[in-house]
């Protein structure tokens, strides 16, 4: 990515990696992704196989490495002791690799951008503003904050979700296997008897009868259906429509809406007190906000500032961001202060997405054992109709 924030992609020469990375740095050209084209595929970490370094381990990583360099423990030092005593296997091997660099010269944030998969764009570009500015104290520990941030909403987003879903799935299949196993079982015994079924329960017959002769194209649909999602999502008009309708889902969409929002407040707070350039901060941020609509609307932005126009109009339009959003950022664009106003944005959204996952974790859980008391007795009350057809018919 070179410094107007535009991605440039080609091949360089080089002995290795390494000094490929060097030599497009010295072109003021930033290293996104760096790849051998010779390499075996054998030599190569394969996706599925690879292990990865895991979001809470990386940040216990940057607190660590952020208190031991502020009380006065060398750089390179502190690197090694975080490196001996973690648990994760992939963060290890890659902080031998970065202590390695860094004993030949190598800066930490050159280093660490070696690493895209482990060190992203916005760690390595706020690390690099750190050593500039003679500043790498406080940069680490403002880093550190910010991934502490970032996890701690994540995590509480994804354990509102994680309940509902297992309760779904739990549901779904107490659905099927009464369907499939015991629906059949009453009905053939109802049938033998001559006991005319109720219309509920010729409802409840015909969706297992369904379930039972047509299971594998409904299996086959369902497979075809993932695959599709997934290969549409893959596509920059797929993902963008996926993300757009994502945020329009009751309940849940609100969430993912104000964790989206979040993110970018505290992304863009930290690139721009670390005196990023505005440009790269938009393009970086849109990349990271973690929803393709929003991040288009950065990137409208981003060609605003190109145009010497203000960055408030694009977001202004959009129904993206709250009025709060607009005005607060509007205030800081007027008073030099933008990076202050985005810290408070982060830190009111991060502390309502915290609240709002709290609230729906209470009210889910009673919501979805009435769905699945109803779903259950529903089927339960199709399969004794018949019975008590036929105890007044003995009557």
């Amino acid at each position: 990515m070179d410094t107007s924030g535009s991605y440039q992609k080609g091949f360089i020469e080089s002995e290795n990696l390494q000094l490929a990375s060097e030599q497009l740095r010295s072109r003021r050209l930033w290293v996104v992704e760096l790849a051998d084209p010779q390499q075996s595929i054998w030599s190569r970490d394969i996706g599925f196989l690879s292990a990865k370094v895991k979001k809470d381990q990386f940040t216990l990583f940057c607190r660590q490495l952020a208190t031991m360099y502020s009380a006065g423990v060398n750089l390179v030092e502190a690197i090694e002791i975080v490196a001996r005593q973690s648990s994760s296997k992939p963060l290890k091997a890659v902080l031998t690799e970065i202590i390695q660099d860094m004993k030949s010269g190598t800066s930490f944030s050159a280093a660490a951008a070696d690493h895209p998969k482990v060190f992203n764009t916005v760690f390595v570009h706020m690390i690099e503003a750190g050593e500039a500015s003679g500043k790498l104290d406080e940069m680490l520990q403002r880093v550190a904050t910010m991934f502490e941030k970032e996890h701690n909403t994540k995590e509480k987003v994804k354990s509102a979700m994680i309940y509902p879903a297992v309760m779904m799935v739990a549901i779904t299949f107490v659905i099927i296997f009464m369907m499939l196993f015991v629906v059949p079982t009453y009905m053939e015994n109802f049938t033998n008897m001559g006991v005319e079924l109720p219309l509920p329960t010729r409802i409840v017959v015909a969706v297992s009868d369904i379930l039972l002769g047509y299971w594998y194209l409904l299996l086959a649909g369902l497979i075809v259906l993932v695959v599709a999602t997934a290969y549409f999502q893959k596509t920059e008009n797929g993902k963008h429509t996926l993300d757009y309708y994502k945020l329009k889902v009751p309940i849940f969409g609100t969430l993912w809406h104000k964790q989206a929002i979040a993110r970018f407040s505290r992304t863009f707070c930290s690139l721009h007190g670390a005196s990023v350039p505005m440009l790269q901060i938009l393009t970086i941020v849109s990349k990271v906000v973690g929803n393709e609509a929003i991040g288009r609307i950065l990137l409208q932005m981003r060609g605003n500032i190109s145009g010497g126009h203000s960055i408030i109009e694009p977001i202004r339009k959009s129904r993206h961001f709250p009025p709060m959003v607009v005005e607060m950022m509007a205030a800081g664009e007027r008073t030099g202060t933008l990076d202050v106003m985005l810290g408070k944005l982060a830190d009111y959204y991060e502390s309502d997405v915290e609240m709002m996952a709290d609230r729906l974790k209470a009210l889910i859980e009673p919501l979805l054992i009435i769905v699945m008391t109803v779903a259950v007795g529903t089927i339960v009350l199709a399969i004794m109709l018949p019975s008590f057809t036929l105890m007044e018919n003995m009557e």
